[in-house]
């Protein structure tokens, strides 16, 4: 049975076939990397929310994107914190430091 349960957990390698863990990123033979990869990632992308922060920062609109409803309300209410939050939500986006809703990381620009 115990090999049943590792069998389930395992996957073959889009690029070369080789079977390797669900949770693997890439793969270590070939280097492809694997859908759903996201590896508790968000499924958030960081160009829109880029966008959304630099044309409507002071709004709150990226906070809303991302699923931050209630600190996207506060930053609308208080513009921003006055631009100061949403510059500091600007530098987080470049850095790839931004979290979503959920509390993970976005990483993926497209």
């Amino acid at each position: 049975m115990s090999a049943n349960i590792e069998s389930s957990q395992m996957m073959y390698c889009r690029g070369c076939g080789k079977q390797l863990h669900i949770s693997a990123i890439a793969c270590p033979s070939c280097g492809a990397t694997q859908p759903g990869s996201n590896a508790g990632g968000s499924s958030k992308r960081l160009l829109p929310a880029f966008l959304l922060c630099f044309l409507f920062g002071v709004f709150g609109v990226h906070r809303f994107y991302v699923g931050k409803i209630g600190t996207g309300i506060v930053q609308l209410l208080t513009l921003g914190g006055l631009g100061i939050w949403a510059l500091v939500d600007l530098i987080l986006i470049l850095c790839s430091a931004f979290t979503d809703g959920e509390g993970h990381k976005i990483t993926q620009w497209t």
